[in-house]
């Protein structure tokens, strides 16, 4: 039998049982990737991750290796799952910086302190602006009108590690009454570059909010996403919704009661959008030991 320790947090948020619920396995050297799923599914999180420790050269070198798996697949990157576990191997040493070895590759989380608290913010890969959608089909993936997606900026689709297509709509009040057919949204899915949607609108509950946003997939609604995050700071800079090097706030989570507060920016070089960061809060909520 194998006894695996496991911290619970929520990710992109300050306050307990709000934000993105994440469950990290702090050593997960004795375990298949099989293993990794089905513990995965058993946690019924958005995402799950499993470090798996190396020694200190080589960490040092390359970074923690750590894995990241939904209910159903392995990600190559995913944005609260890397605040989130950076989160947790920073620990109580306070690290400035701490390294993840992602199957993306290297990315950088930095710490720092804002108004007394620590903020972490990770540095993700420079986007890959992929195709842009029409508005009609779109809005039919989505079992919406035309007018009910936004014609001043166009839906794009985005990867700094994975691919979402940002889909700006119009109104709060249609955001908030969002429900989607998977399986029609996913056929359109299918044809395209995009992974997932992303839904985004310029009206906000918090008016200090830039964007509200919601992304609905095969386990539910995410709470937070901090990828499509990144991408969408991309896609911000480069459709001037937000200004180079402007950190902004995009609010997600209210709909389904854990609200999420992701800070994003990114800057403008030439006409290349580059240096997008994501960055919030963590709180640890639970310890605990699964017996496998």
């Amino acid at each position: 039998m194998l006894t695996l320790p496991f911290v619970n947090i929520d990710v992109f948020t300050a306050n307990a049982l709000e934000g993105n619920q994440l469950a990290v396995f702090t050593d997960a050297s004795a375990l298949s990737t099989e293993q990794m799923q089905r513990i995965a599914k058993e946690t019924n999180f958005s995402e799950t991750t499993f470090i798996i420790p190396r020694s200190f050269e080589e960490t040092k070198e390359v970074g923690h290796r750590v894995r990241i798996f939904t209910v159903n697949e392995e990600l190559p990157f995913a944005g609260h799952p890397t605040l989130g576990t950076a989160w947790v191997l920073r620990g109580n040493g306070g690290a400035d910086e701490i390294i993840l070895d992602l199957n993306v590759g290297k990315i950088h989380v930095r710490f720092s302190t804002e108004q007394g608290q620590p903020f972490g913010e990770m540095q993700q890969r420079d986007p890959q602006f992929g195709q842009t959608h029409s508005r009609e089909e779109v809005a039919s993936a989505l079992g919406l009108n035309r007018e009910d997606i936004a014609s001043d900026v166009p839906i794009h689709s985005v990867s700094t590690g994975m691919m979402f297509v940002i889909v700006p709509i119009s109104r709060l009040s249609t955001m908030q009454l969002l429900t989607l057919d998977l399986n029609r949204a996913q056929q359109y899915l299918d044809k395209t570059d995009g992974k997932f949607f992303y839904m985004v609108c310029r009206e906000t509950v918090d008016p200090k909010a830039r964007l509200h946003a919601r992304m609905i997939f095969y386990n539910g609604e995410d709470p937070a996403t901090g990828s499509a995050s990144g991408c969408t700071a991309a896609w911000m800079v480069k459709y001037g919704v937000a200004q180079s090097d402007e950190r902004v706030l995009i609010e997600q989570g209210i709909e389904i009661k854990r609200p999420s507060r992701i800070f994003v920016r990114a800057t403008m070089n030439g006409d290349q959008v580059v240096n997008v960061r994501v960055g919030g809060q963590a709180v640890e909520v639970a310890r605990g030991e699964l017996f496998f």
